[in-house]
């Protein structure tokens, strides 16, 4: 007979875990004082029964009392494959419990029981033999594992692992990198920056290359060696760095380094990635003054508050502040306020939710765990200038028709483009899709072209970085990255998991546990 179970079957440590509860049970019952060991008669603990099931008997079957019937069960699985929980076994009073007392239930030597239950069905063997990953060469372990190698960690380096899982995913990025090299170096760019730029793209082909964990040490020499702060060291240990702060400095780096040497603006990979062009209305009530400014950031502030409880809350309200310097027609200080629209989108939106600040009482960086809800989609259109919203309104039309479609829904006769074939209707479906399809239409140089796809204002989370601790000088990092076939996996430093995605908008603090710090969206584009 070949037994079912082992030590690691849960069937069995179930009913172990049932004996044993028995056995410490009677042991607590235990009276002070026992008999005479001469006087006593030795318990009978073993009774042979036969089991009918369907149109099989089985004979002498033994049973140990001294055992809870679960393990019976499991003896009886061993049998006929009916697994415990859906053995029904008739016995006087009703039917056989897991955990009842033989003394009650009353089982006589040679009693025939009757089972009730479906057996599992049996597994047939597989008709080709079994391959195993690690048999397989190391570009096809990435593919059938469906995601890129985790980042050890080098002492409180999770800060680095997670900025680098995250920007790794832009594929656009990553072929600017690949083309990148010495020749091309700008003249004005210094070598640290140079060296730093190289590390990125090796670190970047090492991921894509191996399943196993990759040691990121020559990135993070050269990254301490042009950025010093994340260098600094307390009793002889590297320090825990702000995650932000190392995102920020690393896109500054690339954004010099991937000019190319005659560069023009709309050759800026790294702008066109994910800079955001501001109007400011800069206007004082006391005088009357007003200005207007244009600038360019590389993401978005969702400043945290007692009235915020929504990424897009935050945002709205970041758009408006108010700050204090000389006026000119009073001749003093005084309040100005500045009021924000967005007036160029860039293809990925990265959002920072301001959660550090500055505690004087106890002279360190506080954090604010408030929850604060963010979106799988994000629709950026009422954040935009009028300007901007115009340039949207038409792909965001073309957008809306293309989801109709796929619902089964009539187009608008509105919309621009409806005259066009249906070939860019698909690719329109495609792109809304949020899958990354998009990007496979990109250019030589890593850029989708401007003619080729539009804009909608409508963007997709494909990125969370999260921070875990009260401190942004302490604490874990974790990057959750959205895979290129549509799974996220969370990239623990060497560790990556793969996760559901409905899990992931819970990542929004209320607690200690992991609370997103960085989102970052891609847009969804359509073909005009």
């Amino acid at each position: 007979m070949i037994f079912r179970h082992s030590f690691s079957d849960p069937w069995w440590n179930r009913a172990q875990h049932i004996s044993q509860q028995g056995a410490n049970s009677k042991q607590s019952e235990k009276p002070p004082s026992s008999p005479d060991p001469a006087n006593a008669e030795a318990p009978i603990t073993m009774v042979t029964v036969s089991v009918k099931w369907q149109k099989e008997v089985y004979p002498a079957v033994e049973i140990d009392t001294s055992q809870p019937p679960y393990v019976f069960k499991c003896q009886l699985y061993d049998l006929t494959g009916v697994p415990p929980e859906r053995q029904k076994i008739m016995v006087k009073g009703g039917l056989l419990k897991d955990d009842a007392d033989w003394s009650k239930v009353g089982v006589k030597e040679g009693q025939r029981l009757m089972m009730m239950g479906t057996a599992d069905e049996i597994v047939k063997a597989p008709e080709k033999g079994p391959i195993f990953v690690e048999d397989m060469p190391e570009e096809e372990q990435v593919v059938n594992v469906g995601h890129s190698a985790g980042l050890f960690n080098l002492g409180n380096t999770c800060y680095m692992n997670s900025t680098v899982q995250c920007l790794h995913s832009v594929p656009e990025l990553k072929s600017s990198l690949t083309e990148y090299n010495q020749l091309g170096k700008s003249n004005d760019l210094d070598h640290s920056s140079h060296l730093l730029t190289v590390a990125t793209r090796d670190l970047f082909n090492d991921l894509d290359k191996n399943v196993k964990p990759v040691a990121p040490m020559q990135f993070w020499m050269v990254l301490r060696k042009k950025y010093p702060q994340f260098g600094q060291q307390s009793n002889g240990a590297f320090m825990q760095q702000d995650a932000e702060e190392c995102w920020t400095q690393l896109l500054y780096t690339l954004s010099q380094s991937l000019k190319s040497p005659n560069s023009s603006e709309g050759q800026d990979i790294v702008k066109t990635l994910f800079g955001i062009d501001f109007d400011n209305r800069i206007h004082c009530a006391e005088s009357g003054e007003e200005s207007t400014e244009t600038e360019t950031v590389y993401s978005l502030k969702c400043h945290i508050s007692q009235e915020v409880n929504h990424l897009h809350e935050g945002l709205k309200r970041g758009l408006k502040s108010e700050l204090e310097k000389a006026s000119p027609s009073l001749g003093r200080s005084a309040v100005y306020v500045k009021d924000s629209r967005i007036n160029g989108l860039p293809r990925y939106l990265t959002i920072q939710f301001v959660r550090f600040f500055w505690k004087r009482e106890s002279n360190q960086k506080a954090k604010i765990l408030r929850k604060v809800d963010y979106p799988l989609s994000l629709d950026v259109y009422d954040l935009c200038s009028d300007n901007l919203r115009k340039k949207l309104e038409g792909p965001r039309q073309v957008l809306r028709d293309a989801e109709g479609k796929k619902a089964g829904l009539k187009t608008s006769a509105k919309t621009p483009v409806s005259t066009d074939s249906d070939t860019k209707m698909t690719e329109a479906e495609e792109s809304s899709s949020g899958s990354g399809e998009a990007s496979k239409s990109t250019s030589q140089e890593g850029v989708l072209p401007e003619k080729e796809h539009q804009l909608t204002g409508i963007y997709d989370l494909v990125a969370v970085l999260t921070h875990k601790g009260r401190s942004a000088d302490s604490g874990h990092y974790v990057a959750w990255v959205k895979q290129e076939n549509g799974k996220w996996v969370q990239f623990d430093d060497d560790n990556p998991i793969p996760q559901r995605e409905e899990d992931i908008t819970k990542l929004s603090g209320g607690g200690d546990w992991h609370m997103a710090y960085i989102c970052m969206y891609k847009a969804r584009v359509v073909p005009m």
